[in-house]
């Protein structure tokens, strides 16, 4: 494997398509959702998320996996995430979003690593990758 490598960026979601529901419990609907996003920064490109999600009165939580295709620090390619996270009822959010080991296609062959997110105060979605790519 080569260097541990950082990409700082941030992204924007375009287009949320909400899936059928798969059914409540007590308080809580658990549903399907289709989320389109653009990533700009150090990772430029376009990403789609197939989520399963959990609303509660205090919070959410979602899984899913997202294809990401674009340019990361200058190599092109693609690769998927699997994404878990929570929120609660204040927007305080855990999130991690690990890198699909084998997923990664053209420049981006190989790549292991993973993910975080932050949303800050004012809802700017900010993304940062740790990340391997095989040298050569």
């Amino acid at each position: 494997m080569g260097d541990r490598q950082f990409a700082e960026s941030t992204f924007v979601v375009d287009e949320i398509t909400d899936g059928e529901p798969i059914g409540s419990r007590g308080h809580t609907d658990v549903s399907r959702a289709r989320v389109h996003k653009t990533f700009s920064g150090d990772l430029e490109g376009r990403g789609v998320v197939e989520l399963s999600t959990a609303v509660a009165p205090e919070g959410r939580g979602y899984v899913g996996i997202e294809w990401i295709e674009g340019t990361l620090n200058g190599r092109s390619g693609g690769f998927a995430v699997l994404h878990a996270g929570t929120m609660d009822g204040m927007g305080q959010q855990w999130a991690t979003w690990p890198i699909v080991p084998g997923s990664g296609s053209r420049e981006l062959e190989g790549i292991v690593g993973d993910g975080t997110i932050e949303i800050t105060d004012d809802g700017e979605h900010r993304f940062v990758l740790v990340f391997e790519l095989p040298e050569g």
